[in-house]
């Protein structure tokens, strides 16, 4: 089972190559992290843009992008679309976002001719291993869903356990985050937590162990949840933590990178590839770490 950052990288050594179509592709830090990337044997890269931008970028990185597929198209919006049609159509297995913004590479994402749109809701997983946590842990969703109602929760569960599972861990343990851990009426995000686990137990989520309500110190502390009187196979060795909505997630999740100086990668599911959608604040070590966590990802019928 992957362990570490450092285990991320070396699984994904195992798999073999994988092809990372880079929409926009004219960005320092992708750059660099495509290039360790494929250096490393990770993958085989199609850079998609501003060819004259890229060689620019490339020469004063001093990386020799005449070893990637290189595909000049200097309008955005077709870039992203050509990257898109790449991995829809299996010539790629990762898409991943350059000099581009977000909201107008889902945009293509989602398109219904050449999209890589499934059932399930898109969200963001992150992963961080830090260094008082004995594994590592996924927090979703901190990146897109801004106040997920039951169903989408439902299915930002299932993208994260997906995840999870295809980095060996058979039965991915869920907490369903609150601010407190008993069920509450008043507070509509306890009612969910309380659906959400009776949903796994009912086999309607399917490889995971949920519990919730947990606030965060019964979920990642076996000594708070004892204190509390919690008696959970999840609680204080949990894999994923389910936060009730966007802002706690990414306060939690950078307030972990940034004070808790641990380290983090992630990716956008949901869709049928993996989506690499990096912080413009992450550095190309992130970068590295969420290109290797998609090609794992990606084995993933």
């Amino acid at each position: 089972m992957v362990r570490s950052m450092k285990d991320i990288i070396e699984y994904s050594k195992s798999l073999g190559r994988k092809k990372v179509a880079v929409a926009v592709a004219q960005d320092e830090d992708v750059l660099r992290s495509i290039n360790e990337a494929y250096n490393m044997g990770l993958i085989d890269v199609s850079l998609i843009g501003d060819k004259k931008k890229i060689f620019k970028i490339a020469d004063e990185l001093q990386i020799d992008v005449s070893q990637y597929d290189l595909i000049k198209e200097t309008d955005d919006a077709k870039a992203a679309r050509i990257a898109v049609d790449m991995v829809s159509s299996g010539r790629a297995h990762v898409l991943m976002k350059g000099m581009i913004k977000t909201a107008d590479l889902l945009k293509v994402v989602l398109d219904k001719d050449i999209g890589l749109r499934t059932n399930r809701v898109l969200s963001h997983v992150g992963l961080v291993e830090v260094q008082h946590y004995h594994k590592l842990l996924f927090i979703t969703d901190g990146g897109m869903n801004i106040s997920p109602d039951l169903r989408q929760k439902a299915d930002i569960i299932q993208n994260a356990v997906n995840i999870a599972v295809s980095l060996g861990i058979e039965k991915p343990k869920v907490a369903v985050l609150a601010s407190v851990e008993v069920v509450n009426p008043s507070m509509q995000c306890t009612l969910e937590a309380a659906a959400l686990s009776k949903m796994a137990d009912r086999g309607q989520l399917k490889n995971c162990i949920i519990d919730g309500p947990l606030a965060m110190d019964n979920a990642i502390n076996i000594d708070a949840a004892k204190h509390k009187g919690i008696e959970s196979d999840v609680a204080g060795d949990a894999d994923i933590l389910l936060v009730p909505s966007i802002e706690a997630g990414n306060i939690l999740l950078k307030s972990l990178v940034f004070l808790g100086k641990g380290t983090s990668c992630g990716l956008i599911a949901g869709s049928r590839a993996p989506i690499v959608v990096t912080s413009r604040a992450d550095d190309y070590l992130a970068k590295l770490y969420s290109i290797a966590l998609a090609s794992i990802a990606c084995e993933r019928k």
